[in-house]
């Protein structure tokens, strides 16, 4: 087998998150993509983390879903309330900000708590797959509306390449597994997946300097609920990593790259073999041009949330519980992540 060395995008406090040359994976030559798999694998095993380049999705795409991102979040108030997120079974809409709190806890009432005193400072919305029916996707009205058109198409469009992204990735895992490649397939082919689109507003650096000791945060410590997380960041950064040392690193963006971090149901459908490592994202590294100013700037970034179909019954994967025994009874993905989503929300 081709040894292949990945680079590290991220090394501190025993964190290591290896930066990962896709294009190997989907290369012809069965030595490079079973590597490739296993450094994959490996670095879901040992960080939850790997960051990938030459993943084959083009920059200008990525350039075309932020700008038209941030087209919509300059819509009124009154345009993006029309479309608020509507039931934790859909998970579809738009999230006003202090609305959701991403957090370790799952309950309600606590949920609630921590909220109000320390809110979320973004805004979002969620884009499931087209056409579910009683689950409608909430769009801008395209009636006399040409950038609410292309708002559409373009993120409809997106969701399709990233769902491709999504079923090569568990293959490169099914392969590193030692199972068989298209193992994952018939979890993933249907696309009960979810496009987030985020906007952390420009807020007054005073905003973190807390008098309650409280630590204010842009997102709250927490982990994906689903199977894998391709993030797509900006350049402002904020993304920081639980190390094993319990610090928390900077994530710090890489052009060209997306970070995939795997979910809790993939932690669980791995036996724990596979981490789901704890995040948040925090007042921004300091810049030269931030010393200019009393305020940070917009961060956005695009996280698209891979779950397994949610009819599908999720149990442990061949070769993850032979020798101990299998930690988690079966649960269907789409009870999951209704469970998770409705504490957050």
């Amino acid at each position: 087998m081709a040894d292949i060395k990945a680079d590290a995008a991220v090394a501190k406090d025993d964190l290591v998150i290896p930066l990962i040359d896709f294009s190997l994976f989907l290369s012809e030559d069965p030595a490079s993509k079973k590597a490739a798999a296993s450094t994959i694998l490996d670095g879901f095993q040992n960080a939850g983390f790997i960051y990938l380049k030459n993943h084959g999705i083009p920059a200008s795409t990525v350039t075309e879903v932020f700008s038209n991102s941030a087209k919509f979040f300059a819509r009124s108030k009154e345009e993006k309330d029309a479309l608020s997120w509507y039931s934790p079974e859909a998970n579809r809409g738009y999230t006003a900000q202090g609305r959701e709190k991403t957090t370790l806890l799952d309950d309600k009432d606590a949920v609630e708590a921590l909220r109000k005193q320390v809110p979320d400072l973004k805004e979002s919305l969620e884009i499931g797959r087209e056409g579910e029916p009683g689950m409608p996707n909430m769009w801008p009205s395209t009636e006399g509306d040409e950038e609410a058109k292309v708002f559409k198409e373009t993120m409809l469009a997106f969701h399709g390449t990233c769902k491709n992204l999504h079923m090569q990735i568990m293959r490169a895992i099914a392969l590193g597994m030692g199972i068989e490649e298209s193992w994952f397939d018939g979890f993933t082919d249907v696309g009960d997946n979810t496009l987030r689109l985020l906007h952390y507003p420009g807020v007054e650096k005073k905003v973190f300097r807390r008098e309650d000791g409280q630590l204010q945060v842009r997102a709250g410590e927490h982990s994906d609920y689903g199977s894998i997380t391709l993030l797509f960041q900006d350049s402002r950064g904020g993304l920081q990593v639980r190390s094993p040392k319990g610090t928390f690193v900077d994530a710090t963006p890489i052009p060209g790259t997306i970070v995939i971090n795997a979910g809790d149901l993939l932690a669980r459908w791995s036996n724990d073999t596979i981490k789901s490592t704890k995040h948040r994202v925090v007042e921004p590294p300091p810049s030269e041009e931030d010393e200019k100013n009393d305020t940070y700037p917009p961060r956005y970034s695009v996280a698209y949330f891979c779950n397994p179909n949610f009819d599908r019954m999720i149990e442990a994967i061949p070769g993850t519980y032979e020798e101990t025994g299998k930690k988690y009874e079966g649960i269907k993905s789409g009870d999951y992540l209704v469970r998770r989503l409705t504490a957050t929300y």
